[in-house]
């Protein structure tokens, strides 16, 4: 396990730069066995010596690349893949372990509404990267269009929005694509108005 400040989510790309000890002997385990491990955000307290505390439901990282360099440092390329939730915390011996169950979405929700709240992300979201881009922020391009599938769309959609860890965790935690586009329009409303406020406010 892998307890972070920044949360990991389904189909993005996670670049960590490894020196810590333990998590020296974790990726080593890891390309032992079978390339994967789990990623949770930290919820209060700092991971580095431990005592911290971590939210109950994160994300499987499976490793695409790695380098070791000459001082016992690593550099990986991880990519989200399946949500979990954590049953029971291991001892950290020699680094953070726990027991995991999967989390499977809601099975109901791949009809027409999610479709069309799909859409209405995807619309909302290039207003606000437009928007961002108008106020001088670093932002992706505001043409921008998110994958097919809504339960893809969804996390696209949430890598790409302009919002914080405890947010992000949020849509991780939804139970189903719906509620999480629905949550992801609620947010993208609300970044919306404020940079709109912000744009008048200097005209």
């Amino acid at each position: 396990m892998f307890p972070l400040g920044t949360v990991l989510l389904p189909h993005a790309h996670l670049p960590l730069h490894i020196f810590e000890p333990r998590y020296r002997a974790l990726i080593k385990d890891v390309l032992a066995g079978d390339g994967e491990f789990g990623v949770v955000l930290i919820e209060r307290g700092q991971e580095v010596g431990g005592g911290d505390t971590r939210f109950p439901v994160g994300t499987v990282a499976r490793v695409m690349q790695t380098a070791e360099l000459p001082d016992g440092r690593w550099l990986v390329d991880a990519v989200g893949t399946d949500r979990f939730r954590v049953a029971e915390w291991l001892p950290e011996d020699p680094y953070p372990q726990a027991l995991v169950e999967p989390v499977e979405d809601e099975p109901d929700d791949t009809g027409p509404e999610a479709g069309q709240r799909r859409s209405a992300v995807e619309r909302l979201l290039r207003q606000v990267l437009a928007l961002q881009v108008e106020l001088g922020f670093p932002a992706p391009s505001a043409v921008r269009t998110l994958d097919e599938e809504p339960a893809v769309a969804a996390f696209e959609a949430a890598l790409l929005s302009p919002i914080g860890p405890m947010d992000a965790q949020k849509v991780l935690e939804a139970p189903g694509t719906l509620a999480r586009l629905t949550l992801l329009e609620d947010f993208l409303e609300d970044a919306r108005d404020v940079l709109s406020r912000r744009i008048s406010e200097t005209d």
